[in-house]
Order: C-alpha cells, then structure tokens, then sequence
C-alpha cells in the first residue's frame, strides 16, 4: 500500500523533462523512495518500456506498485551495474539519482535522522537492518576519526573541539539518544543559528553512516558504463559536498574537475553537460515544499 505522505518527489517536471523519456527506453530511478518520480516515469513509458528501481531502505518497498514494467531491487545502488546486467537492462536510456533523505525518514523519530525528537536513538542508516549506526560511532571512534567527519562532512571549523567533547561526555554517558549528542555539544552550539549547527553535525553523522560519498563515487562511475550513447543522467543533491562530486564529474569525468586529454589532445570524458548552470526549485515549488529549498538539479548526457 502506497505511502501517499511518504515524501513529495522534489522538481518532478524538470527532472521528467531532463530525462527526455523515449516510451520504448530502459530507465533507472536509483533512490525509489515514496515512488514520485518512479511513477511519473512509468506514466510516459510505453508497454514495452523498463524502469529499474533501487532502495535499501525497507520502508520504501511499502510504496511499490504493481506494474509489470517496473523491476524493483531492494539495494544500495552501489551495485547498480551488477543488477543491470542481471536484469539484462544494458544499455540504458536514463538515470535519475535524488540524493535527498526523504521526508518520511526525516519525520520518523525511531530512525534518528532528525534533531527533532530528543528521545530517538541514534540510528541514522538507510538500511535499518545492517551496518553500525551513529550511536555506533560516536561511541567508538577515535577522536581524531570524530574530528575528520565533522569537518570533512558536516563542514565544521570547530570540528576537533566538539569531538573532544565528545569523547569527553562518552566516558560518563554512552551517547544513544538525540538528546544524548546534544548534551555532548552543548558548549559549542550557539545560541542563535542552533539549528544550523545541529544539521551539520548530523549531516556528517548521516554521511559516515551509509558511506554516502564513496557510494556517489561508485553510481557515477557505474552511469558512464550503462548509459547508452546519448542517454541522460539526472542528479538532484542536497548539499555542496554531493554537488562537487556531481559538477566536477559531469563536467570532466573526474571528481577533481580537471580536464585530461588524450595523445591527440583530445578532452577525456564521458559527458556533455546539457545545461551548466544548475537548476534549482520554483519560487511555487519553494511555498508548498520547502524541503526543495537546498535541491540542485544537473543533467548531462552520455557521448
């Protein structure tokens, strides 16, 4: 049974018409989610048409519908290359990737996503089921491990003081609760913009968790090797650190973002980018889904 609350499919037109969906074309939606975008896809396929989806996330299984079109694969879509293949699904004629933490997970307190609800443990995974969740690292990183992901993922200049705090706290009080990390951090959050710093420490928290980076890493490589000649690949990310990846990659077939060329001078790279500049939510978009606010939309298409 669908989930009609689950999570509202952010820049649904754009990223339908970024797809150009040929009704006979193989397409892949990565992060399934509430099915906003699965369905919309599957509304302009024809009957001959394939969409492949992928969610780890056992709660979005929930929100499948049934249509013979649809393949459904309840995994990280860093395997994504592997299922195609098995599904005999390469070449593929479009990629979508929303990166964004849905709506549903956000406002679910037993998942830990959220700064919200003081009583949550601190769980954070996209795969409930396996894994070490945040409450896992925060109790045994070192606290040069706790410093790096606060600064490298959540953007913090004060990182390694907050992870002395920390691990400061730990030794009294084993951090399982929201409330928990708060009170770890309390000396550091400010008393205006608190919400701000909480998001980036969860942020970072979320990130080490499911390896968010490194799993980007591995699906944008793997869309150069599926896509067909002239296929898109539409990402939507959330913040900068998923946008660098993105752009640089889109733009050079790098994550450094630096031109290589070949013998004859030739630029290397599996990519055009269909539009530079980034695309970004509506002003109407904004008022009724104010979770599009930090969305960014690229699309570039396979040489």
């Amino acid at each position: 049974m669908m989930q009609t609350k689950y999570h509202a499919p952010v820049m649904l037109n754009e990223c339908m018409e970024a797809l150009a969906i040929d009704p006979k074309g193989i397409y892949v939606d990565v992060t399934f989610g509430g099915g906003g975008h699965s369905n919309a896809i599957l509304a302009q396929l024809g009957e001959n048409g394939k969409l492949v989806a992928f969610d780890q996330d056992a709660d979005a299984q929930l929100n499948v519908p049934k249509d013979q079109r649809l393949y459904f694969i309840d995994q990280n879509f860093e395997y994504m290359a592997n299922h195609l293949a098995y599904q005999n699904c390469i070449p593929v004629n479009g990629i979508l990737a929303d990166l964004g933490v849905s709506s549903h997970q956000f406002d679910e307190a037993g998942r830990g996503f959220s700064f919200r609800f003081d009583d949550a443990e601190l769980d954070m995974r996209m795969n409930a089921s396996t894994g070490k969740n945040a409450a896992d690292l925060l109790n045994t990183c070192t606290q040069e491990q706790l410093a790096d992901m606060l600064y490298l993922y959540g953007e913090l200049k004060n990182a390694r003081s907050i992870a002395s705090s920390i691990v400061a706290y730990r030794t009294q009080q084993e951090i399982k609760t929201v409330l928990h990390l708060k009170e770890a951090i309390k000396t550091h959050t400010p008393k205006f913009g608190d919400y701000k710093f909480f998001a980036q420490v969860f942020q970072a928290l979320r990130i080490e968790v499911n390896r968010e980076m490194e799993v980007l890493k591995k699906f944008l490589e793997q869309s150069a090797e599926v896509l067909a000649s002239g296929g898109h690949l539409v990402v939507m990310s959330y913040h900068s650190l998923e946008d660098r990846l993105v752009k640089n990659f889109m733009a050079s077939g790098n994550f450094q973002g630096v031109q290589e060329k070949d013998f004859y001078g030739n630029v290397i790279k599996p990519f055009e980018q269909v539009q530079k500049k980034v695309i970004t939510a509506s002003e109407h978009e904004l008022q009724i889904n104010p979770r599009s606010r930090s969305a960014k939309l690229r699309i570039a298409k396979k040489k």
